[in-house]
């Protein structure tokens, strides 16, 4: 026993030691391409740096995964200027490290900012400019701002522009149009992906491309396919879109004794046909405990327009949720912003810009895209298994409207016509130890197991922005696409093949690569012996 423990102690120091050469060495190589801009900033941080820690953990919004036993980066990066991702890629690439790139750290599955293999951490904090203009009626969006601030600047610029993205404000621009993006505007304009423009992105090789120079095929691949495996993207330009001056907002709260369940079963087959200016998306939600738990739909709403035209749309539309006038609320675009963040009614636009999440704590999601309605037995069935759980909630988002009317292959997100809604289940819980994380994660994966019948088939398709690694996992230092199909085509369907031929022309050797990025398409002479 003795000698074992020796043994370990000369292992961590061996370890100690390569890792502070490595730092060493990278810290060398990066002031060897470094100019005179970068020189009067501390941008490079080791984990012996006084704020280490507090970068790292600054915008971990999963907190599962602080703790001792997670990997931590050698180094984290927060560059002001191109020019330092350019030097942190070619140093990178010198001394065999891997990179995370983190705009929003929103990641469900924290890869954003972790790795099992040496690595470092550029965070994009420091880049998050919004420059916008109302003319064409676009904006350019570096990727380390988040939603809250892009919604504020417009707010700032425009009563009539809106931008058709997600609902949780600290959510990072990079990693959200990466994915796709949606919310409430979804079936009026589809995916904030749909609206990217133009791009400036570094490649492997250090290169400054925008959608010119990168091609049509490398601008279609980032717009949807999780863009962290082609380059690390620095700006986007977005197409903003037109909203009403004013909007109105409800949430009509119903119990199980007041008929949620047939309302959700009726919703199925109304809310993807509704006109293309009403969403309602229903948060089901375990509330109370013992003898009083329960479980209440919360019906969610944004309607492009006024009460006066809302009601008798609701009253012809959906007559058994007994939508009333005083269940609703006037107000700009953006103030529905700030209400569907979860800010309380009335809470300043300022509240976008607070980069504290409401609500966090450890988590575990999954999702799902539905195509027929599920039946009410099984609705019966999901509402006997969430009362198991304390804080277990299901999200269903509505499609429909505009997703119907654009292809699967217009960007790399397939889920379009068809599809009826997404749904999105998490459970979340307060005691951060191994047993109660895999006694809540054993449960989700039970419900996910149990949903199988009811949604969509061949493939069970998946979101990529509720990242989820039980689909399956890459290599990661040889990637295989065989493989990574396993996982690939539940996110992207078909386009799963052609992002991995793209994959192959701008990063063959699949230096930005993750547990769940496009692997290369395999060559002739590989594909003979798959």
């Amino acid at each position: 026993m003795r000698h074992i423990v020796l043994v370990s102690l000369l292992l961590l120091l061996v370890s100690r030691e390569t890792s502070s050469s490595i730092q060493e060495d990278f810290m060398h190589c990066m002031s060897t391409q470094f100019g005179e801009y970068t020189r009067s900033f501390e941008i490079i941080f080791n984990q012996d740096s006084s704020l280490y820690s507090y970068i790292l953990q600054s915008s971990v919004q999963n907190p599962r995964y602080l703790n001792a036993t997670t990997p931590k980066p050698l180094l984290i990066i927060t560059p002001f200027h191109e020019s330092e991702i350019q030097a942190a890629v070619f140093c990178s690439k010198n001394h065999d490290l891997q990179i995370r790139v983190r705009s929003g750290g929103h990641d469900y599955e924290g890869l954003s900012y972790l790795c099992q293999t040496p690595f470092i951490i550029i965070d994009l904090i420091n880049m998050r400019s919004i420059e916008i203009n109302l003319e064409d009626e676009t904006a350019w969006v570096q990727s380390g701002a988040n939603l809250g601030e892009l919604y504020y600047a417009l707010a700032m610029k425009s009563l009539v522009h809106g931008f058709p993205a997600g609902l949780c404000p600290t959510v990072g621009i990079g990693g959200h149009l990466g994915g796709g993006g949606f919310g409430t505007l979804l079936r009026k304009y589809g995916l904030a992906a749909d609206q990217v423009v133009d791009a400036y992105l570094i490649d492997v090789n250090g290169r400054i491309l925008d959608r010119r120079a990168m091609g049509e095929d490398l601008f279609w691949a980032i717009r949807g396919g999780g863009g962290s495996s082609f380059g690390i993207i620095l700006s986007w330009k977005i197409k903003l879109v037109r909203v009403p001056e004013t909007v109105t907002s409800f949430t009509v709260l119903k119990t199980l004794e007041q008929g949620a369940l047939e309302l959700v079963h009726r919703w199925q087959y109304i809310a993807p046909k509704f006109h293309e200016d009403l969403f309602i998306r229903i948060l089901i939600v375990h509330v109370g405990n013992g003898d009083q738990k329960t479980i209440h739909a919360n019906f969610n709403s944004l309607f492009l327009g006024k009460i006066d035209r809302l009601i008798p749309l609701m009253n012809q539309s959906f007559p058994e949720l007994g939508l009333r006038a005083e269940d609703c609320t006037e107000m700009s675009w953006v103030e529905s912003t700030v209400y569907f963040a979860g800010f309380s009614k009335g809470s300043p636009l300022e509240m976008l810009l607070d980069k504290k999440q409401l609500f966090k704590s450890m988590f575990k999601a999954k999702s799902d895209f539905v195509t027929e309605p599920i039946p009410f037995h099984a609705l019966e069935g999901i509402w006997g298994r969430l009362l198991e759980e304390e804080m277990a909630i299901m999200i269903l988002d509505p499609f429909g409207g505009k997703m119907n009317e654009i292809l699967e292959s217009e960007v790399p997100f397939p889920h379009r016509n068809g599809v009826l809604y997404n749904i999105q289940y998490m459970v979340k819980w307060e005691a951060n130890g191994v047993m109660a994380s895999n006694r809540h994660i054993h449960w989700i994966r039970s419900l996910y197991k149990y949903m199988a019948p009811y949604v969509s088939r061949s493939p069970r398709a998946a979101y990529i922005n509720y990242r989820d690694l039980d689909l399956g996992t890459n290599k990661l230092q040889n990637a295989s696409y065989s493989e990574a199909t396993a996982w690939g085509i539940k996110y992207f369907k078909s386009n799963f093949k052609r992002l991995a031929l793209v994959k192959s022309k701008v990063d063959p050797g699949n230096f930005f690569r993750n547990e769940q990025s496009i692997p290369p398409f395999p060559t002739p002479g590989e594909i003979k012996h798959l």
